[in-house]
């Protein structure tokens, strides 16, 4: 049986007037998404794309998505095989081409987990279950993009 779930975010803009160049036909790139119960979120264009670079972008925002769901599907298929992991990071890479019409997309994401386990016997177990928590993950599994993972794991 499939089971649906719902997700609702709302996005707030406003036209600054000290914010428009009139000349360059620019509008701030500057947003709030609000999520109920959760604080709002300050997103704006990368900097690339004349946005805020203090402020996080829809790239940033994807990127994270998948490496924050890729970590918890992981974990969850380590918890079903026995496998106790002590620590998790990863730095993650993402390719954007941007056609010279403005059109643009992800071609490719590079995860790089580095995972800490206690039993050294398990670590190529370990490192397997990567494809199984890619195989799990919501996030990945609507993308349209390659998700590669470049995995490390030592046991202390």
């Amino acid at each position: 049986m499939t089971f649906k779930h719902l997700f609702k975010a709302e996005v707030n803009w406003t036209s600054k007037k000290d914010a428009i160049d009139s000349s360059k036909r620019f509008y701030s790139k500057s947003h709030q998404i609000k999520i109920e119960g959760k604080p709002i979120l300050h997103v704006s264009a990368a900097k690339a794309f004349k946005g805020d670079p203090s402020l996080y972008n829809p790239e940033d925002l994807l990127l994270s998505s998948l490496v924050s769901c890729h970590m918890m599907s992981y974990l969850y298929v380590c918890s079903q095989n026995g496998i106790e992991v002590l620590e998790y990071s990863d730095n993650a890479e993402a390719t954007l081409e941007v056609n010279p019409e403005g059109s643009g997309r992800f071609v490719e994401v590079r995860l790089y987990p580095k995972v800490k386990i206690l039993n050294p016997d398990q670590i190529g177990l370990a490192l397997e279950l990567h494809k199984k928590a890619n195989q799990l993950c919501f996030i990945a599994n609507s993308c349209n993009f390659p998700v590669l993972h470049y995995a490390v794991c030592e046991a202390v």
